[in-house]
């Protein structure tokens, strides 16, 4: 989560392949923002975050947009994938905000004890309007609607799955939702719940999903694991600070404990 320095996520553009970009020289744009986290919406633009403060960047690396509270805490995790309402978590106080893609709240807080979970720590957005729950109380999975109606409940994934899992992130893509848990794997669900199957990667924080195809960064390098051949590609980063890679179409971005760095092909 975004209280943990080594926070890992990589966007990548449909299409796009950081394999065949290696050979390539990369202009590099620095950013002063220490112990950040960096998510990237689908139309290229880049959010900054850190535990107060979001900002926008658009595609070109210009600030456009920024978003600050101190009512709710820090901020925990933050879910672009739907860039018309981003969600934003504040874990401490279990409660929900939704921005709109100038960075307003375009809602009111949801409040999740207010749903009958007092323990939830997972949450992601989900389609059309809606997001899922990871309750740790009670080991299970909810998908709400837009108007915090329950959609989805599986009770007890433990017993339903018959594994001890200890899930630590969770991402919504093409209506399917992927459950990360170190030491079994990313659990692979549909929209409406159904446990499909088990991704073989293990011991990674986060993740992203792009052409059905996973992409995680650990031990300094970019993996991409594919879903047709279940090989993984590799890019190994010599940076010895290095804490974060994420990718972008022509864009690298670099996290260190202290500043940010976008590498863009010349």
């Amino acid at each position: 989560m975004l209280s943990k320095l080594f926070i890992i996520f990589i966007s990548l553009v449909l299409g796009s392949s950081f394999i065949l970009q290696t050979d390539k020289s990369f202009r590099t744009i620095v950013f002063k923002q220490k112990n950040c986290n960096v998510q990237i919406d689908d139309f290229g633009n880049a959010y900054v975050i850190s535990k107060m403060e979001i900002l926008k960047y658009n595609a070109a690396g210009e600030l456009i947009k920024s978003f600050s509270t101190k009512r709710y805490g820090s901020i925990d995790f933050v879910d672009v994938t739907n860039p018309l309402k981003i969600l934003v978590y504040y874990k401490d106080f279990q409660q929900i905000l939704f921005l709109d893609n100038q960075l307003t709240a375009s809602s009111n807080m949801i409040s999740l004890e207010v749903l009958g979970l007092e323990q939830t720590s997972l949450v992601c957005t989900s389609a059309n309007n809606s997001f899922w729950l990871y309750d740790k109380q009670n080991n299970s999975l909810q998908r709400f609607g837009e108007k915090s109606q329950q959609l989805v409940k599986i009770d007890n994934l433990k017993r339903v799955l018959d594994i001890d899992i200890k899930p630590n992130f969770m991402k919504e893509k093409s209506n399917y939702l992927y459950l990360n848990c170190p030491n079994e794997g990313i659990l692979v669900f549909d929209i409406y719940g159904s446990f499909l199957k088990t991704i073989p990667i293990k011991n990674i924080s986060e993740f992203d999903i792009q052409n059905n195809n996973v992409f995680y960064f650990q031990n300094k390098t970019l993996h991409e694991y594919s879903s047709q051949t279940f090989n993984t590609t590799k890019k190994v980063f010599n940076d010895s600070l290095l804490k974060t890679v994420y990718w972008q179409s022509d864009k690298f971005y670099k996290v260190f404990q202290d500043s940010l760095t976008k590498e863009i092909l010349k």
